[in-house]
């Protein structure tokens, strides 16, 4: 008998001030990675499928980003962007 399956890990990348597209007010936005990986005998093996999305904590509305935007965000959370005389965390992100 061999098992078999998949198993969900939630990454929580980084803590964002944006303007969310749902309600319109500036507020944290989490950036996650969610990894869903193959798993056999209980042991993941390897990822299946990775998707990131950012949601707002003030109404909850979740957004899909892609991959290079999501490392675009994060590269913000961590200050890349925050030097050079812009106010980038208060633009929207496209969508």
């Amino acid at each position: 008998m061999i098992i078999f399956g998949t198993k969900g890990y939630l990454y929580q990348l980084a803590i964002l001030t944006l303007v969310c597209a749902q309600c319109g007010n500036p507020a944290a936005h989490t950036l996650r990675k969610r990894v869903t990986k193959f798993t056999l005998f209980f042991v993941p093996l390897f990822p299946v499928s990775t998707k990131y999305t950012t949601q707002c904590t003030f109404c909850g509305a979740e957004q899909k980003v892609t991959k290079e935007q999501a490392e675009q965000l994060q590269a913000q959370a961590i200050g890349g962007g925050q030097g050079h005389g812009q106010q980038s965390q208060q633009q929207p992100y496209q969508s």
